[in-house]
């Protein structure tokens, strides 16, 4: 397999972590393509989906070009050195696991830990994360972005959970270095429906939203 690693310029040009969880391999197949034509760059490919590891290493072989694929729902050092072997470039956890966290710093991956109170969010920042998954960010909207960036400026939020089209740019607004979306970004009627034209317009909405942040 080819050896790639994670592009923060990629990132920075879309900072949106679509996230894929329960598609099939043909499914992924056909929405990768069409995700990085409507301007998006980075995505994760969640380790409870069927197969995961298989999806994962498909992207990275066929098409790592201009996109960041990473693995999402890593919970355990097993979840983890499952989707380093498959060639996850980056790392994201649902919640704070030390050693995870420190396994990913030692080997230089990126890893956004899952984290919500101030206290997780500062340690898992303090454990060497790249950016800090703030899950669920629906519970407190985009201005508790904000009431944890005026005291903690130097750490990079992910917000996660309840972000979409409509809040994206508030949460932006409030300081996120960047967004995590799932059902609202990966929209499983087109994807089901197989309406992969209507897919890449849907994207393109996300991606013209960004420009006007």
């Amino acid at each position: 397999m080819t050896k790639s690693t994670f592009s923060w310029e990629l990132f920075n040009k879309a900072p949106i972590v679509g996230i894929i969880r329960g598609l099939s391999l043909e499914e992924v197949a056909q929405i990768l393509p069409i995700y990085r034509d409507a301007g998006l760059t980075t995505i994760e490919i969640t380790m409870n989906t069927p197969d995961a590891e298989k999806i994962i290493q498909y992207a990275v072989e066929n098409e790592q070009q201009g996109l960041n694929i990473g693995a999402g729902t890593v919970c355990t050092q097993e979840d983890l050195q499952k989707a380093l072997d498959a060639g996850a470039q980056f790392i994201v956890t649902p919640i704070l696991d030390k050693k995870v966290v420190k396994s990913c710093v030692k080997q230089g991956i990126p890893i956004f830990p899952g984290a919500f109170t101030p206290s997780e969010i500062f340690k898992a920042w303090s454990l060497g994360a790249s950016m800090v998954k703030v899950f669920p960010a629906t519970q407190m909207g985009s201005s508790y972005i904000k009431e944890l960036k005026a005291p903690l400026n130097q750490l990079k939020l992910l917000p996660t959970g309840g972000v979409s089209l409509e809040n994206m740019v508030e949460f932006f607004n409030a300081g996120a270095d960047g967004v995590g979306m799932g059902g609202q970004l990966l929209d499983k009627k087109l994807i089901q429906d197989k309406e992969w034209h209507k897919l890449k317009t849907h994207f393109l909405q996300f991606t013209k939203k960004l420009t006007r942040r």
